[in-house]
């Protein structure tokens, strides 16, 4: 997380809600070498204390958590992109890159194989809401074949949440006309989902 204080004070609900609506992150593992990363889909409790999740079978932090609950970071990445020291319209001013990102730490439980269909039926409903204009896919669709096929393929988890810490680097630390002047340029320079991350700095998050 970011050093300034000024950009790690988001309300913790604000920042539940925004990793709620993402649904993607890295999950991190520690280990004696480099530490292990999986890019996975998610579903996060209202609360922010659970998040149910599966793994390839082949994933190495699927093949060391297989008994004990093992220590993790799910990391979720918001929009990010390049502020120019010229759009905030005063002197003396640096580069920087503002962005948005959620960690969650605690522990990685595996899940007894028989909560995966369950757990698959249960992100597949909550993804294909937000597709417009078409009947939603159901895992029913898929030929006894393939499903036993893809059952075996996978794993089933659960992350019990015992830490929460979010990054909302959205220029707070510059007086509010400076700091809006600067998002209304945003969305002409570099970086991802540049719309949304000069919303979010015309309207930081509220502190905690």
């Amino acid at each position: 997380m970011h050093p300034n204080p000024n950009f790690r004070k988001t309300n913790p609900a604000a920042a539940i809600a925004f990793a709620r609506a993402r649904s993607f992150g890295i999950l991190t593992a520690s280990t004696e070498g480099a530490p292990l990363l999986a890019h996975i889909p998610f579903l996060l409790d209202e609360g922010g204390t659970e998040a149910q999740l599966h793994l390839a079978r082949s994933n190495p932090i699927a093949r060391i958590c297989t008994e004990a609950p093992l220590p993790v970071t799910l990391a979720v990445s918001g929009p990010d992109g390049y502020v120019s020291p010229d759009w905030y319209g005063i002197d003396d001013q640096v580069p920087t890159w503002n962005y948005v990102a959620v960690h969650l730490t605690g522990l990685l439980h595996p899940l007894p194989a028989d909560a995966l269909p369950r757990m698959l039926a249960a992100q597949s409903a909550a993804f294909e809401e937000y597709i417009p204009g078409k009947a939603p896919w159901t895992m029913d669709k898929m030929t006894a074949e393939t499903t036993d096929r893809f059952m075996r393929m996978i794993l089933p988890f659960r992350l019990q949440v015992t830490d929460l810490h979010s990054t909302f680097k959205l220029n707070q630390n510059k007086p509010d006309a400076v700091r809006q002047r600067a998002a209304r340029h945003v969305q002409d320079g570099f970086g991802m989902e540049l719309e949304q991350l000069s919303d979010l700095m015309c309207a930081p998050p509220q502190d905690g």
